[in-house]
């Protein structure tokens, strides 16, 4: 008998959540190859969907800069970072000016975009993952001894799955005003809300009971992870509507691209890492006092 198109979203969906699930839980090699898969994809892509627009961002150099990325990432060199900016951005500028393909500003600005929204965000999980220890490496194999990062990441992952799914659900039952009619035409201000409650209140008991977190750290990422899953949604929802594109691809089945699958997480990985960073395992305010 032929499988739903329900069943195999959900056959696909629940392999693509365990594989990252466990590439969370051990670090090093296999999450580093996940977010290169992640990468590679969602970079080829981009570049087709903004083809549709008449532009012609370089797929090599977003991928070439996103390894930069990924290998400052890996080994824990943020120092670095600047330099792999600056470099990836003259390699953009030059790449446009020796191809000489209209439409020349364009294309610089969107391989440029290109590896920071398929590069340089979705690859902050390495350093997510990193949060809570000094990682250990053997040559090129690393370690991480401890799972607070994972756990943070973990209840990322969780938060944003039932962020989008009552989201969907609260908006099929209660949706009556648009949220974003312009961009995405399905969204409604009843599933935001639905998906933002079920948010903050699944990190509010995880935060409080898992990590021991105090209240308004656990609800600030309720809030946090909640709206830039959404807006990371929206974002390239605007990107594929501005290009004529509905689907960035069919390669997942079930789900359409790989893009369509992994917006909610491109933005909110950078803003929960952030946040993780700079509010809970250090004071913010001691942090700006030193700047000063």
């Amino acid at each position: 008998m032929a499988l739903t198109k329900s069943i195999i979203r959900l056959i696909t969906g629940l392999g693509i959540g365990f594989t990252a699930f466990f590439a969370i839980l051990f670090g090093g090699i296999p999450l580093v190859l996940l977010c290169l898969i992640i990468v590679v994809l969602g970079s080829k892509e981009y570049t087709q969907i903004l083809k549709n627009k008449g532009f012609l961002p370089s797929y090599k150099i977003i991928l070439i800069s996103s390894l930069i990325f990924a290998f400052i990432a890996y080994f824990n060199k943020l120092e670095y970072i600047p330099l792999a900016f600056t470099i990836s951005t003259f390699l953009a500028f030059m790449w446009v000016l020796f191809r000489g393909k209209q439409p020349y500003i364009a294309n610089v600005a969107t391989t440029i975009l290109g590896f920071v929204y398929c590069g340089w965000f979705p690859l902050h999980l390495l350093l997510l993952r990193d949060i809570g220890c000094e990682p250990v490496y053997n040559g090129w194999i690393k370690t991480n001894p401890s799972m607070e990062g994972a756990a943070f990441a973990v209840l990322m992952l969780l938060a944003i799955i039932l962020t989008d799914s009552f989201c969907y659900y609260a908006g099929i039952q209660f949706g009556k005003h648009k949220l974003a009619e312009v961009i995405s035409p399905n969204k409604t201000i009843e599933g935001s809300i639905g998906g933002t409650l079920t948010c903050v209140l699944f990190c509010i008991t995880f935060g409080i009971g898992v990590f021991g977190l105090p209240w308004y750290h656990s609800l600030a990422l309720g809030i946090l992870i909640s709206a830039f899953a959404q807006i990371g949604d929206l974002c390239e929802s605007m990107i594929k509507r501005d290009a004529g594109v509905k689907d960035s691809s069919d390669i997942i089945p079930g789900h359409g691209g790989f893009l369509d699958r992994t917006d909610s997480y491109i933005l909110t990985i950078p803003v929960v890492y952030y946040y993780i960073q700079f509010f809970v395992e250090n004071n913010f305010l001691d942090l700006l006092k030193g700047l000063f």
